[in-house]
């Protein structure tokens, strides 16, 4: 199929037509082969309806292009011409990562930065046409990440080489376009220059392009600038800057509409302003627009406006954009510490990187929306995009279900920590790569603070505080509403950072809060924040946090695991490699273990337990200190936490000593053993709202219940598990979008005959899928297992497995089977459809 550009359908925007790349001749069941053409033409049908319905919309101005690519893993300089033959190479859709479908091997050049996964240079390819009523328009195709040194060709024409992978950036290709005809992107994708990261990167085009197609007259990309200077309950100031452009070689008189629009699409507010554009200037405007009662944007309470603006000439509608914003005020003091709306709000925040475990850095829309979901699950409020700015789509989930984000730059400046890192680039790119965060993500109410760095190594260096003020002088050029931070470290004397934490506006510390009360004492003006603490310090950091205004809070590193800086967070036990530090070499290990979530979105212990800290939506929780094996001891890391599990199934420690740990809200816990009571503990803040309990084993019923006023109440339950007997499947969505990118994700457990889950279960699992699907990724948490993350088999580990299925662009059902040498299969149905 090729894409028509310029005709747009539903929630994908997209208008096909059949060429000679439909294929109706593979093998199919008579059956098969009728419900694919079916389902192809219904699809047409739909679509074309839907692009006649609206192709004089706005739909037409940007139009997503991630289907029908072509790609080809290797240097190939001759692909960037049109008449290149890639009928060989890999049909795919993007957003795509070729590494994370390479083999996890000691061999690889990532090293233990990278997860030990591939690396190299790719090519994509995609043909498109635009037709003939578009040459008076402006075209731009827009990336939204790709990693990295990527340069893209239109028609054999270099665009340009965009280093930072993280950055999204645009090539205005109207003067190149073959209008009525065919025409070429090729992008070439260098991540072969290693070592480039600390941890795994991901490579390709592993977030989302668009084309834009827009009237000379325009409003600039990313042009829109929405701020609320004044909130309170009853009103609200809403302060529109709009920056307009004319590319024609004659002056304009124009009219900008802007029009506010609450959730249920009512006119919250409005204002329109008559604009003289010069020949071939722009101009930015700005509209205050009081809205009446607003709905105040909070994590608790993640409410949404839009603003429609329109740029009208002669009442015809030359440009048509749609911005989502919250109404929501910022105050940081270190009186009050960090105030939304005028309220006191304490940051439980977690540092995340940007892959998504076995899907790696691509950047699908579920996938990004389900990381959020599961740190707003595990009790966190806010979230540090460790050390890079993140995808559109992880942002626009915060948005909408409210989580704050410190918006994160660079890991390095001027001096870098692997061979290759941003330091190459920093002179001549940290201006474009800040302008494009601070513009691009400056309208998301869940952006609350900035941050230009990480552990810097030039940090003790006078320099150091030149190069932060020039940066935070950057930020403020564009936004002033949010505080500039960074996260900084101590190498030495913590007093030597005072010139360097004064011109930031928030002073970030990496696991050094035990030092901001004398801090205080010196330099009672800054506000706190830590940007990285250990897991094993949540008591202490949140008691700092909770005793300290002027300490605004606590990110822990991490929230989730991730591939990469293999090693940090591991437990090992004695006999094996010793080591505290990821730059040795412990492969098999791939990534790291710190997270309160691991990969495939399991809670922890620990995030329970700091989870009850900071909130009070959970009580009660009870898990099991993993006894060593004598002779062998277990050892801790400084990202470590003992090994802890909801599991009262420890086979060959009948009559040992195991330790239950039990977190509780309440003042009191009493632990049971089949109906038996073993004692009871205080769990007041005086005791961390946490007891141990030293227990024989035994198999069979371990009960927590809570006590207040010598009554109890509420309880938690670990049972002893039999021998595996059955599968269990549960998907996160039975039913998802026929997009060719949507996702469910399939949680896979082995039970014993009566439903418990056996946790030391390593069961092979092979997966069968039928119908409108893929398995885009399977995992089963172990950072040790080096089984490649895409296939059709996985071990599980402590009883679980995860499996991700990926829409096709069919609707239908998906049918995922799932066997065990064993036992008995299992199977799960998913429905496709055009809309949910």
């Amino acid at each position: 199929m090729k894409q028509i550009f310029g005709s747009p359908v539903g929630g994908r925007k997209l208008c096909y037509q059949f060429g000679n790349n439909f294929n109706i001749g593979r093998t199919y069941s008579n059956l098969r082969l009728y419900q694919r053409i079916f389902t192809a033409l219904f699809l047409l049908l739909v679509n074309c309806s839907l692009a006649n319905a609206q192709s004089n919309g706005n739909n037409e101005r940007k139009q997503l292009f991630d289907y029908d690519w072509k790609f080809f893993l290797g240097d190939t300089p001759e692909a960037k011409a049109n008449d290149f033959n890639d009928s060989g190479w890999r049909s795919l859709d993007l957003p795509h990562d070729w590494s994370i479908e390479g083999k996890i091997s000691p061999k690889n050049t990532t090293g233990a930065n990278g997860g030990y996964l591939p690396s190299g240079i790719g090519w994509y390819r995609k043909t498109f046409q635009v037709p003939d009523r578009q040459k008076e328009k402006k075209t731009v195709i827009y990336f939204e990440g790709v990693y990295m040194n990527s340069e893209v060709f239109i028609n054999g024409k270099s665009l340009g080489v965009y280093p930072y992978g993280y950055s999204s950036f645009s090539y205005d290709l109207t003067p190149y376009l073959n209008f009525g005809k065919e025409n070429v992107i090729a992008v070439r994708v260098d991540n072969s220059q290693q070592l480039n990261s600390r941890w795994y990167s991901g490579s390709g085009i592993y977030r989302h392009v668009w084309m834009i197609a827009s009237d000379p007259v325009h409003v600039a990309h990313w042009g829109v600038d929405i701020s609320t200077p004044q909130v309170s309950s009853k009103k609200a100031i809403v302060l529109v800057k709009t920056k307009v452009k004319n590319e024609t070689a004659s002056a304009r008189s124009i009219v900008v509409k802007t029009l506010l629009w609450d959730k249920n699409a009512k006119n919250a507010g409005d204002g329109q302003m008559t604009v003289e554009l010069p020949a071939n200037s722009e101009k930015e405007i700005t509209q205050t627009i009081q809205v009446s009662n607003p709905m105040l944007w909070t994590p608790e309470t993640p409410y949404l406006y839009q603003a429609h603006i329109q740029v009208v000439k002669d009442k015809k509608v030359l440009d048509d954009t749609k911005t989502s914003f919250g109404i929501r005020s910022l105050k940081f003091t270190a009186e009050n510490g960090f105030q939304l709306n005028g309220k006191t709000v304490k940051i439980n925040g977690g540092c995340v990187h940007h892959d998504n475990g076995c899907l790696g850095a691509a950047a699908f829309d579920r996938a990004e929306e389900r990381k959020v979901e599961s740190l707003k699950a595990g009790g966190f409020n806010a979230v540090r995009t460790s050390h890079n700015p993140p995808s559109e789509a992880f942002l626009d989930a915060c948005d909408r279900l409210g989580l704050l984000v410190m918006d994160e730059s660079f890991d390095c400046w001027k001096i870098g920590k692997t061979t290759n890192d941003y330091e190459k680039y920093f002179k001549q790119w940290w201006q474009r790569d800040l302008d494009a965060m601070v513009l691009r993500d400056r309208n998301h109410p869940s952006v609350f603070m900035w941050s230009i760095g990480n552990e810097i190594p030039e940090r003790a260096d006078p320099d150091a505080v030149k190069t932060a003020r020039m940066l935070s002088v950057a930020v403020k050029k564009i936004d002033n509403t949010r505080p500039v931070t960074s996260a900084i470290v101590a190498n030495g004397k913590w007093e030597v950072f005072d010139p360097l934490m004064a011109v930031h506006d928030v002073a970030g510390y990496n696991y050094n809060l035990h030092s901001a009360p004398d801090d205080h004492k010196r330099v009672p003006s800054r506000i706190i924040v830590q940007t990285e603490s250990y897991p094993k310090d949540a008591f202490a950091n949140w008691k700092l946090v909770q005793e300290n205004n002027y300490v605004i809070g606590d990110f822990v590193w991490t929230a989730i695991d991730y591939l990469g800086e293999s090693g940090i967070g591991r437990y090992y036990y004695s006999g094996e490699v010793p080591g505290e530090h990821w730059e040795n070499n412990f492969f098999p290990w791939h990534g790291a273990y710190c997270g309160d979530i691991d990969l495939t979105g399991w809670r922890k212990p620990i995030s329970h337990y700091r989870s009850m800290l900071y909130n009070d939506n959970e009580k009660l929780y009870m898990a099991v200190r993993e006894p060593a094996p004598e002779p062998l001891e277990i050892k801790e890391t400084l990202w470590s936490v003992w090994p802890t599990w909801e599991s009262w199934t420890w086979p060959g420690f009948e009559g040992k000593t195991v330790q239950v740990e039990v977190y509780s809200k309440y003042p009191g816990v009493r632990l049971y053993l089949n109906n038996k009571l073993l004692g009871e503990q205080a769990t007041t803040r005086e005791q961390q709202f946490k007891a141990t309990f030293q227990v024989p084993y035994t198999a069979g019923l371990l009960k927590a219940v809570g006590v207040e006023d010598n009554k109890e109440t509420g309880s938690a339950i670990l049972k002893s598990a039999g021998e595996a007997a059955k599968i269990k499947l549960t998907a996160d969505r039975k039913e998802i979008l026929a997009n060719g990118q949507d996702l469910s994700y399939i949680k896979i457990e082995v039970t014993d005959k009566e439903g418990t889950i056996q946790p030391n279960a390593t069961n092979r699992l092979h997966f069968k899928i039928e119908g409108p699907g893929v398995i885009a990724g399977v995992d089963n948490a172990d950072l040790k297992d080096f089984e490649q993350y895409v296939g059709d088999t996985r071990k599980v580990w402590k009883g679980k497995a995860l499996v991700v299925i990926k829409s096709k662009h069919e609707v239908g059902d998906i049918k995922l089977t799932v066997t065990s040498p064993g036992l008995p299969a299992e199977t799960l149905t998913i429905k496709t459809a055009l809309k949910i």
